[in-house]
């Protein structure tokens, strides 16, 4: 019943994680409040969910500042998950400033925003494993500093350093949280390797690796991304954790071309994929210590990678059904 009845304010929720977190808190009772920068867009994420007419859309961008106070203040929000950035790398390397203007800048507006409003009671912003950068001990750990020193890995960094100063600055009840790599149904940007593998391989093409195959990540399933940031918010009002950062993955790690052939395998296929090689301000090896999360919130992560995989599959087959 936490939920119940709560004005969430979400950043973000036409994105991949954003839309499942929106999701999870309809369902729980929540009232609702998305920011959507393009609204007249023939069909966005949340209608794969059905949540349209679910929730209150509201017109706007994160770099506007007296729009982020307007929408927390008329809106009495006493929650607040910030999650919209520009979430890719190669575009990060592409074009650094906007990168910068909306991931940095549109981080400060918010947390400035839910600063100068009273009703503001929790706020998870969503960080990323890229900011610890590329570190010699593994897996990260919260008390390793940040090293994000490519363009998306920086802006990343900088966003959580900024949320942890405004704790710290001023009492702002925040947290960070610090995701492995997400996969899950909904995904939409296709150039990442779990939608745009499954989608190319039913569809009869060769599936693309754009790094050599050699890095080695954690993938955690969306289910378990929505639990962490619930579990992460509904925790909120304690003072140990306000002010914190923390990891959520699952601990396994497996390298991109072995995880493309589960893929291939699971997709009930016999293709090699292309590798390309031509991934620019690839970390070779990147994953996280939890062991935080779990002590201080009872966190772990419950789906095992080939289980979330099968239902991934399953969604774009669907998806794809939709599609002719």
């Amino acid at each position: 019943m936490f939920w119940k009845g709560k004005n969430v304010f979400i950043t973000g929720a036409d994105g991949f994680i954003g839309s499942w977190i929106t999701k999870a808190l309809v369902e729980k009772g929540a009232n609702v409040f998305v920011l959507i920068r393009d609204v007249k867009a023939p069909k966005i994420s949340l209608d794969y969910h059905g949540l349209r007419d679910k929730v209150t859309i509201i017109p706007g961008d994160i770099t506007d500042y007296e729009c982020m106070l307007k929408i927390i203040n008329e809106k009495s929000i006493d929650t607040v998950f910030h999650l919209a950035a520009q979430p890719l790398v190669w575009i990060a390397y592409r074009n650094p400033l906007s990168t910068f203007e909306t991931n940095i800048k549109g981080t400060w507006n918010v947390l400035e925003a839910a600063r100068n409003v009273p009703t503001v009671k929790r706020i998870v912003v969503a960080s990323s494993d890229k900011a610890y950068g590329d570190q010699k001990k593994l897996p990260y750990t919260e008390d390793q500093p940040l090293n994000g020193l490519y363009p998306y890995d920086a802006s990343k960094s900088c966003t959580d350093i900024i949320t942890r100063c405004y704790h710290k600055t001023f009492g702002l009840p925040v947290a960070v949280t610090r995701l492995a790599n997400i996969y899950g149904g909904a995904d939409f940007h296709f150039d990442r390797i779990v939608p745009g593998t499954i989608v190319s391989v039913l569809k009869g093409e060769t599936p693309v690796i754009r790094s050599d195959g050699k890095p080695e990540r954690d993938y955690m399933y969306i289910d378990d991304a929505v639990s962490a940031y619930l579990t992460l918010a509904e925790n909120l009002d304690r003072k140990e954790i306000q002010g914190e950062a923390f990891n959520f993955g699952t601990g396994n790690v497996i390298s991109v071309i072995d995880f493309f052939n589960m893929i291939i395998k699971l997709c009930g296929k016999n293709v090699k994929p292309k590798v390309l090689n031509e991934a620019k301000t690839e970390i070779v090896r990147q994953y996280l210590d939890s062991t935080k999360a779990k002590k201080m919130l009872g966190w772990e992560a419950k789906v095992p990678l080939e289980e979330g995989l099968k239902k991934t599959i399953v969604w774009y087959k669907e998806y794809l059904k939709g599609q002719k």
